[in-house]
């Protein structure tokens, strides 16, 4: 049997399993398992399922065996921990009031700050679902009730908390860094400028909404002293001196990203004790939740390695490489199709699915353009973060219809998110335009 046929057929399972909502962990390494045993068994040309099992429990077990021992991979949990620990200990919501107080005049200031909440949070989480649930809890019921325009005030959590993917930490850069055997450390330091950028794109779409609609957003009518104001953003030095470590320490060479977030998570421990602002009830529950999250990550990391060994065993990869090849794609058209793919994809899968969905046939065809990994990786990053928020399925809006209710239906949020989407495809045309936004502080290091 043409091993390149079982290959496609097995694309097409894994495409109609996940539109039918199957587990992705579980879709992929099943279709892969199945699809090994297959050409194990007509290797010789005769179905001989006898010489098919043990090759087939071998490639299952010695790719699952070695990711989950991956090094790198150790950090996934570390930083998820942190951002349950830094959570819990009222780290991450003291950056939201920190920039509540001093942006409070401004128009639409109580959005902004939910924004730059969202980018603190991000920069200690790494997570943009837990972003956006825990801001959109805070952020969002206190915009509804001051009068904000229900668009307004869902919106720019919802969009808020997709910096989660570009900010490091990031899940997304660590798998990706995973799968493509590239630096994690470098592919954190290069979202920094475009996740930057995107903040401050979104902060700008919010002050032009909120000139030309002033009743989008009212203006606060409590007065806060200048001493308020430097008594909040004192207060938020435990934030600021965790992404100090993440960044200073893996810019400077003091770390690995790994390192980085063992120190991080032990200085969140520690600072909540000493502020008596963590008990070991809080550990314990943040402890639970990183478990559950992890071993989820670990499923999915675990089916994809699984699938990329027997996607390199059907020759799928290079056969799609000499299709693009025999187009004669010029870079513009090759990067324009890669990002129309992600873009239709992110529209209806989770974006850890779409990567390691995605990565085994892309990566050979960019190798062959000879164009640089980790600048590739900040645009995929950056496609899966629009993906977030592109409707009919965007994660984020729903994670944050569900956090408020009826309050906003989701309709009414999307009405919102074409906004912000507007931001999101200018900065994704300057990082695929201007490679240095992403490489300057990576070739620097």
């Amino acid at each position: 049997m043409d091993p390149s046929i079982v290959g496609l057929i097995a694309f097409a399972a894994v495409i109609v399993l996940l539109a039918l909502r199957a587990p992705i962990a579980f879709t992929l390494a099943a279709v892969a398992t199945v699809g090994a045993f297959v050409l194990f068994a007509f290797r010789t040309g005769t179905f001989m399922p006898e010489r098919a099992i043990r090759a087939t429990t071998s490639m299952v077990y010695s790719n699952s065996f070695d990711l989950i021992h991956s090094y790198d991979l150790s950090m996934i949990p570390l930083f998820i921990a942190l951002g349950h620990i830094a959570y819990k200990a009222g780290i991450t919501t003291r950056i939201y009031y920190a920039a509540r107080v001093w942006l409070s005049r401004l128009p639409g200031g109580v959005a902004m700050a939910s924004v730059m909440g969202c980018g603190g949070f991000s920069a200690i989480t790494g997570s943009s679902f837990a972003c956006a649930s825990t801001m959109g809890r805070i952020c969002t019921p206190e915009m509804l009730r001051m009068g904000y325009d229900p668009r307004l005030a869902t919106a720019s959590v919802a969009a808020g908390g997709t910096l989660g993917s570009l900010i490091p930490p990031s899940v997304l850069f660590i798998i990706y860094g995973i799968f493509t055997e590239t630096s994690v450390s470098r592919l954190f330091m290069a979202g920094v400028l475009p996740g930057l950028l995107s903040l401050a794109g979104f902060l700008l779409v919010i002050f032009i909404w909120v000139k030309r609609d002033p009743a989008a957003a009212p203006m606060m009518t409590e007065t806060v002293s200048l001493s308020d104001r430097f008594k909040a953003l004192a207060n938020s030095w435990p934030a600021i001196l965790l992404f100090g470590i993440i960044i200073g320490g893996i810019y400077g060479g003091i770390f690995t990203a790994t390192e980085a977030a063992a120190v991080c998570l032990s200085s969140a421990v520690l600072i909540g004790f000493a502020q008596r602002t963590l008990n070991l009830r809080d550990i314990l529950d943040a402890l639970k939740e990183t478990a559950v999250q992890t071993s989820a990550i670990f499923f999915i990391a675990a089916g994809a390695k699984i699938f990329v060994a027997f996607v390199a065993l059907t020759r799928v990869a290079p056969m799609v490489t000499e299709l693009v090849t025999d187009a004669h794609l010029s870079v513009v058209m090759l990067m324009a199709v890669i990002a129309l793919v992600y873009l239709v994809l992110g529209m209806f899968l989770d974006p850890i699915g779409i990567m390691v969905l995605t990565l085994p046939l892309m990566i050979p065809r960019v190798e062959s353009y000879n164009l640089d990994l980790i600048w590739f990786g900040v645009v995929i990053v950056k496609l899966l973060e629009i993906g977030l928020i592109t409707p009919p399925v965007g994660l984020n809006v729903f994670v944050i219809a569900n956090v408020v209710g009826k309050d906003a239906p989701i309709g009414t949020i999307f009405a919102g998110i074409m906004r912000f989407l507007s931001v999101d495809f200018i900065v994704l045309l300057l990082i695929m335009i201007f490679p240095v936004i992403s490489l300057l502080l990576p070739n620097a290091m």
